[in-house]
């Protein structure tokens, strides 16, 4: 299909270029000879408009490529700050199951202190 668009643009520029022979010479110009002006001119807005159209599809493209490197690198960011979130939560976790112990061993040391308070009172009451 692109051979064909070639084929029909080189044709409408010749045509194109035979008119304006026509006018340099000073020629009538036909209905035809108008269409083919106009044609042209056409042809012309057309091949501009495919050529604006090849840059927008090339910006869209680097935007797109520029989109997933921020994405990758935003994931890759977002990866390293969960692994430090995992590792803090395990380190916390650690340091209150630690804690967690020693507010148990505490809690038995009460307890026999209890106790022995308790066999103490009962001592002296005897």
């Amino acid at each position: 299909m692109g051979d064909v668009s070639g084929v029909a643009y080189d044709a409408v520029k010749m045509a194109v270029e035979h008119v304006l022979a026509k006018i340099r010479e000073g020629k009538k110009l036909t209905t035809e000879d108008l269409f083919i002006i106009y044609l042209g001119t056409i042809v012309g807005d057309l091949k501009e408009i495919k050529a604006d159209i090849a840059r927008l599809d090339d910006k869209i493209d680097k935007t797109n490529q520029h989109i997933d490197d921020i994405v990758k690198s935003l994931s890759a960011r977002i990866d390293e700050t969960n692994k430090r979130i995992d590792d803090l939560a395990r380190s916390l976790s650690a340091r209150i199951d630690e804690t967690n112990k020693r507010i148990d061993a505490v809690q038995a040391t009460l307890l026999e202190i209890q106790k022995l308070l308790i066999e103490l009172v009962k001592t002296r009451q005897q």
